[in-house]
């Protein structure tokens, strides 16, 4: 159903851009430093939850458009390289910024349904996952190969299963080693620059090919 390339290079953006510390791996921190390691997880999964169902919309909604239109699809494309480039440079930018974050933490711990709610609340109100799944997915879906949602719907869950696998090692690690990751923020900043020179580089990635398939 879906090109072996097309899935190598969504998984390889997905772990950049997931592994990038942004708000929502740094909520995920802040829990984890706060409460430990469960309540990290909870938060992780309530998180992984809105995005899946922010993605059904988007492979529902914007699937058939796409499926109808080459020409929209091969502006999306565009769109989302260059919206790639943008992340990358974004996170290059701010590689320090929400290292401070990891320490500001709520003085009493929410129930255990309360830290899923909000996780959940964090993921599927998120208005970059919106602009990232709108713009990025269609990238790598090939008409040729079948249904353009069907093919949205398989990227939307398997981005979510990177992210709960990705956002709740973070927490785990986090949970683990409060003291020593609180006091080692450089690495949080190494990790935004790698992360944003991936991110780059993929979005030059997919706007080439597209670009050279029109002139041909």
């Amino acid at each position: 159903m879906i090109n072996t390339q097309n899935l190598a290079e969504f998984v390889l953006a997905s772990v950049a851009i997931i592994l990038v510390p942004g708000p929502s791996v740094m909520f995920v921190i802040a829990r984890a430093v706060a409460w430990g390691r469960l309540t990290a997880w909870l938060t992780a999964l309530g998180n992984a939850l809105g995005m899946l169902l922010l993605s059904v919309f988007i492979a529902v909604g914007l699937g058939p458009l796409l499926q109808r239109s080459e020409l929209l699809l091969i502006v999306v494309q565009v769109l989302g390289g260059i919206y790639l480039i943008y992340l990358g440079i974004d996170a290059l930018r701010h590689r320090q910024a929400h290292a401070d974050d990891m320490v500001k933490v709520e003085e009493v711990k929410p129930s255990n349904y309360q830290i899923l709610r909000q996780g959940f609340t964090v993921g599927v109100l998120n208005p970059k996952a919106l602009v990232f799944f709108s713009a990025v997915f269609p990238q790598f879906v090939d008409p040729a190969v079948g249904s353009i949602t069907i093919q949205l719907l398989i990227f939307g869950a398997i981005f979510t299963a990177l992210a709960l696998m990705l956002d709740g090692t973070w927490g785990i690690l986090v949970g683990s080693s409060r003291d020593w990751f609180v006091t080692s923020k450089s690495r949080l900043v190494t990790l935004r620059t790698i992360g944003g020179v991936v991110m780059m580089a993929l979005g030059i990635g997919v706007i080439i090919p597209v670009l050279i398939g029109q002139l041909k």
